[in-house]
């Protein structure tokens, strides 16, 4: 498996300060996003603590296969999407004790979009409204469903996609980690191919830049940091009204014996 990334995270233009917190960490095959929200400092308290649980969380069940799992294990998935999903269970009960431990932190919480690259498998874990896209081919495909009340809205047809976007209420999410002391976390898993870019961002990006924007951009970039570059770029000069940060990650190369096999086993 060849994978090349780049990463990058930006104030935007209004905000003062910067409530995303990133990971990538090709050696656990790990890629974190988490938009923070809560009063003063504490979306950006919420956000890092996300990140730095859920890769400690990956690390130490690297190094010890033992390690239990913080909640149910769905047999459906692979070990590796369970324990993905046991690290943002386990990073929302934190959050959720910190929010409560300091008056200041209370009500604080954070989006999480994960992806966990195990060879040819993408293990993805998702609450709230940021996302993983997935280029394949000329095609962009997205990976997670936002949680939000006008995506909510626009699935159950009440708005349209236009609607939605001039919406009042575009910035409500209707799930969230650290909000409550459990969490429902949304978990896939797809077989990647030689040629695939998977994109992660928080919706500063989303908010301004079209996905075939979006697709233009990771096609036309042959390295993954020049085209978070231009995707930041392309976030500010489209207002920069939130924080935005994006992950680009390029399939350079999947071993097809394995990926045979994987196959099978994603597909059966």
């Amino acid at each position: 498996m060849d994978i090349v990334f780049g990463a990058k995270t930006d104030v935007g233009l209004k905000r003062e300060h910067n409530e995303d917190s990133l990971c990538a960490d090709p050696k656990l095959g790990l890629f974190i996003v988490c938009d923070g929200m809560g009063g003063r400092n504490a979306g950006e308290i919420a956000s890092g603590l996300a990140v730095e649980i859920i890769q400690k969380h990956m690390n130490d069940a690297h190094k010890a296969n033992a390690l239990p799992l913080i909640g149910t294990v769905n047999a459906k998935l692979s070990p590796e999407t369970n324990r993905l999903a046991s690290a943002v269970r386990l990073a929302n009960q934190v959050v959720n004790g910190a929010s409560q431990s300091k008056p200041g932190q209370s009500g604080m919480g954070t989006t999480v979009v994960c992806a966990l690259i195990n060879g040819p498998m993408l293990s993805v874990a998702h609450a709230g409204d940021s996302r993983i896209y997935l280029v394949r081919g000329e095609s962009i495909h997205a990976l997670t469903a936002d949680h939000s009340l006008v995506a909510e809205q626009v699935r159950q047809g009440i708005l349209t996609e236009e609607q939605a976007e001039k919406s009042a209420q575009k910035n409500i999410v209707t799930r969230a980690l650290g909000v409550e002391n459990t969490l429902q976390v949304d978990l896939d898993e797809i077989a990647l191919v030689t040629g695939d870019v998977i994109l992660l961002c928080s919706d500063g990006l989303t908010k301004g830049v079209k996905p075939a924007e979006i697709l233009q951009v990771l096609r036309g970039e042959k390295e993954p940091q020049a085209a978070c570059e231009r995707l930041i770029t392309m976030a500010n000069a489209a207002g920069g009204e939130d924080n935005t940060t994006v992950i680009v990650i390029m399939v350079r190369k999947v071993g097809t014996g394995v990926w045979q096999q994987l196959m099978k086993r994603v597909t059966a």
